[in-house]
């Protein structure tokens, strides 16, 4: 690769999939670095991602204010708008053909596995074509479900929420005691739903149990599990990934409703409702007469919620769209951006081929998740807990001791 032989032409950025609290930080690092080369004619931002390339919906980010792109930064979801479009051969033929027209000789694509596919596919067009192209991917996903990265910007900030969701949890439950399920997104890792754990401070503080997609799911164990649980505190809090499955990997939602609605993919739709939530809480209250069960679907919320955002994540969503930039300016290459940690605690960036992490799904190492597969290990409070980034901070019981009863002292 001859790295002083620059392409002339415009920057083109978009965003795929789901939205993240971190996201418009590398939308931010991607422009006002493509600013600073002079090869670079125009910036310009698809509007609802690869959908917009095909309609030629564009705005020109070279006019943006530096002030407003910063403010942008800082605001959770996709600016740009995103899409769930998921391109096929013919989709991808169009989305050359207008890039071709306009002159687009650099495509920075942030997005997840899908994204990442779609961005080699398009540099495939273009090689094909013999026509001068770098193509870069940029990691985003609060699954954390990306191979070859350590972690992925979005996770840490969706991470911080679940956390602190499953404090305050905690501390509802204690109050009044029952059964408590939160049903996290993660359709084939569980990652997010793993980070519940930081919230346990006190040994009496849950969650309890966590379910992930990565091990087995029985009716039967967890009912198990809860019931000693129960027995033992008399309450018990949940954290279950929305993908849990039973032995031939199909997903638990499906065995326990006959109707569940599929999405543009034909995947099962896993979120969007409470269905999951409230069967596994019907199952413990007819099962294990428990009368105060409850259930919550985090849903949406825990990907775009407002000033609840790592530091830690927002810096490195930054810098990973500031190196996207470097790496196809500068050294005129092609590839996805890779995150790695270095030491305790910080990252660097490498580029692997588009081929290395398109379409590919990352799942929970085994020893994150505990022998009896209802919980994680203290090796995955480690990995997580510098990701969640600063003023966490925790909740405190009172410690006071029990007066001495004086009508009931017999009782």
């Amino acid at each position: 690769m001859n790295i002083d032989h620059k392409l002339h032409g415009k920057v083109l950025v978009a965003q795929g999939g789901g939205p993240t609290a971190v996201i418009n930080q590398s939308l931010a690092g991607v422009v006002l670095e493509s600013r600073k080369f002079p090869q670079v004619t125009h910036v310009y931002g698809a509007i609802h991602g690869v959908k917009g390339i095909v309609n030629e919906d564009f705005l020109d980010l070279t006019q943006e204010t530096t002030h407003n792109l910063e403010q942008v930064a800082i605001t959770p979801s996709s600016a740009l708008l995103s899409t769930r479009d998921k391109p096929d051969d013919k989709y991808c033929d169009e989305m050359f053909k207008v890039m071709r027209a306009h002159d687009i000789r650099y495509f920075f694509y942030i997005g997840g596995n899908d994204s990442s596919d779609t961005v080699r596919i398009i540099n495939e067009r273009a090689e094909n074509a013999c026509y001068e192209f770098r193509a870069i991917h940029i990691p985003k996903t609060i699954d954390n479900d990306l191979v070859l990265n350590d972690h992925t910007p979005g996770y840490g900030s969706a991470a911080r929420f679940v956390t602190q969701a499953f404090i305050g949890a905690n501390l509802d439950n204690r109050a009044l005691p029952g059964v408590y399920i939160g049903v996290v997104m993660g359709r084939h890792a569980g990652f997010l739903t793993a980070a519940s754990a930081i919230a346990q401070k006190y040994p009496t503080d849950g969650p309890h149990l966590i379910y992930l997609p990565e091990r087995t799911f029985s009716i039967d164990k967890y009912l198990s599990d809860v019931k000693k649980v129960y027995d033992r505190l008399g309450c018990c809090v949940i954290a279950v990934s929305e993908g849990i499955q039973d032995e031939k990997g199909e997903p638990i939602m499906t065995k326990l409703i006959n109707c569940a609605e599929k999405d543009a993919h034909g995947n099962v739709q896993l979120s969007g409702n409470g269905m999951l939530g409230d069967l596994l809480a019907q199952e413990i209250k007819s099962k294990l007469n428990i009368t105060r069960v409850r259930s919550d679907t985090f849903g949406y919320l825990q990907r775009s919620f407002f000033d609840c955002v790592s530091d830690v994540d927002q810096h490195e969503a930054r810098e990973v769209g500031e190196r996207a930039v470097q790496f196809a300016l500068w050294h005129n290459l092609d590839g996805s951006v890779v995150m790695e940690r270095t030491g305790f605690y910080s990252v660097d960036y490498r580029l692997e081929s588009l081929a290395a992490v398109a379409g590919k799904t990352r799942h929970m190492p085994d020893e994150f998740i505990n022998a009896d597969g209802n919980h994680i290990t203290d090796a995955f409070k480690f990995y997580v807990r510098p990701l969640l980034g600063s003023g966490l901070g925790s909740a405190t019981h009172l410690r006071a001791p029990r007066a001495e009863k004086i009508l009931r002292s017999g009782s």
